[in-house]
């Protein structure tokens, strides 16, 4: 599973020097896998050996259902790719890097979808032809669609949007004529485990809530509220549930948010970090969040509660800061 951040990364990389990114597809990825352990299956319908009926097949390769088909299929790929010359990122074990003549390839691997940019455009297409040569998959262009992001190009760089994906999490809650809100959680409110009405759907609470999370992929502004709501998924009371609506009240609102990443911006790196103390009202541990830029695209964030408890304001700081 590819990491959000390094998608952002290379993405802001690209962008800043102006680097084309191709989007590749492979037809039928974990079919190419080949299988490691012993592994049977009974005959298929239709095909059973009419001799010997009660035997079984040994499958060589992958298929479409198997526990071991992703990671044989990974294993398959990234062989290939330090064969040619790529060398694995150590940070994201789905991120490949070619330095070739002085140019600089970087490959994203997320399943059978393949993310390929880089300074050199010849050497990038050989890459394409080298790849299709060993798997069977197809060129789709610059990058226009990606792991349910729209990416729309721009003169000021690209911007990142789940405008669609957030729509349908609000028609799926059934809040479509919703009132909209101008934040995504209220300040006066805390929300704790303090007794009160289970909602009466915690699967459906769980659901929405784990959709939401995905949708922080572009949406940093929700981080904190979807932090907040994803601590009471064990057992969801009827104010927990309250506290979700307010955030699809505030995406009808902001539905159209995108992500922007910048061309003209210096790749410099800077982050901001904070805490507040105490701030559970159920076990007095701090929540701390930080927000990375390289340059002026937001490239890392995350919010989420202190493992301990802190004794003092700026105790609760330097463990965020850490």
């Amino acid at each position: 599973m590819i990491k959000p951040t390094t998608v952002r990364l290379v993405l802001t990389i690209a962008v800043s020097y102006g680097w084309t990114i191709h989007q590749l597809d492979v037809h039928n990825a974990f079919l190419n896998g080949i299988l490691q352990e012993e592994v049977y299956m009974a005959q298929p319908p239709g095909f059973v050996d009419p001799a010997l009926p009660s035997h079984v097949c040994r499958l060589h390769k992958s298929l479409y259902g198997l526990k071991q088909a992703p990671r044989a299929w990974y294993n398959l790929l990234s062989e290939f790719l330090l064969f040619i010359g790529f060398q694995a990122s150590k940070g994201d074990t789905s991120l490949f890097i070619l330095s070739h003549d002085g140019a600089m390839i970087y490959l994203l691997v997320y399943v059978d979808d393949i993310l390929l940019t880089g300074s050199n455009s010849a050497v990038l297409h050989r890459l394409i032809t080298l790849l299709q040569s060993e798997f069977k998959l197809r060129d789709l262009g610059s990058v226009h669609f990606f792991l349910g992001i729209k990416v729309k190009f721009t003169a000021m760089g690209i911007l990142l949007s789940q405008h669609k994906y957030a729509l349908d999490i609000i028609q799926r809650a059934g809040m479509t004529l919703c009132k909209p809100v101008d934040t995504p959680l209220s300040a006066s409110s805390k929300l704790g485990l303090i007794p009160g009405t289970l909602y009466s759907d915690p699967t459906w609470y769980r659901q929405i809530v784990g959709a939401l999370q995905y949708l922080t992929f572009t949406r940093p502004d929700i981080c904190y509220a979807v932090n907040k709501v994803c601590q009471f998924m064990h057992a969801p009371t009827v104010d927990h549930w309250s506290a979700v609506k307010r955030i699809l009240r505030y995406l009808q609102a902001t539905a159209t948010y995108s992500l922007h990443i910048t061309r003209d911006s210096p790749l410099s790196l800077h982050g901001f970090t904070d805490a507040d103390w105490a701030g559970s009202i159920d076990d007095r541990k701090s929540t701390g969040g930080y927000l990375v830029y390289l340059g002026s695209t937001p490239i890392s964030w995350k919010s989420g509660k202190q493992r301990t408890v802190a004794r003092s304001s700026i105790e609760a700081e330097y463990k965020s800061l850490s």
